[in-house]
């Protein structure tokens, strides 16, 4: 999904949704989860740039939880991908019960799990695609300063000529 592409379900937005979210934030994908039999309170899914948020209504929908996962706190994204209904579960990295989404419609569960995979790899390589901060260089092994022989870390002196480091 490029950015400023339309997606699917964000018509549908909650004014409640629209009104936590940060500055700077975007809605990429929106879903409801889909019950099959009378349900008064449907849960749902917004999937931001910054953060996973489950809203969970309560009391004839009077009244509304709020449950965020920012990207830097799930360590992995798995799709369990079956032919009409899928599952996604984000494993946390600090314990606690993994982020289960059940019963999605397999392409908005694989849409899904693109989003979120691409925003796990943005906020959880070191200083990547962060604005301000330079990248980060990549350092070959050590050499040798005189007779070029590659040194294992924390070598005081080269193993073939005997030259301090």
């Amino acid at each position: 999904m490029q950015p400023g592409e339309p997606c699917r379900g964000l018509d549908s937005l909650p004014d409640d949704l629209k009104r936590i979210l940060g500055p700077n934030e975007e809605v990429l994908m929106y879903i409801q989860q889909k019950f099959y039999g009378p349900k008064v309170n449907i849960d749902s899914v917004a999937i931001t740039n910054e953060r996973v948020i489950l809203r969970h209504p309560h009391a004839l929908r009077l009244r509304q939880n709020y449950t965020d996962y920012n990207y830097q706190d799930i360590a992995n994204v798995l799709l369990d991908k079956g032919i009409l209904r899928s599952s996604l579960r984000c494993t946390l990295r600090f314990g606690g019960d993994a982020l289960s989404l059940n019963d999605l419609p397999t392409g908005d569960a694989e849409k899904a799990y693109g989003i979120i995979r691409e925003n796990l790899v943005r906020y959880q390589a070191p200083f990547a695609n962060r604005p301000g901060i330079p990248p980060v260089l990549q350092q070959g092994p050590a050499v040798c300063s005189k007779c070029g022989a590659q040194l294992a870390a924390g070598q005081k002196f080269c193993g073939s000529c005997g030259a301090p480091v």
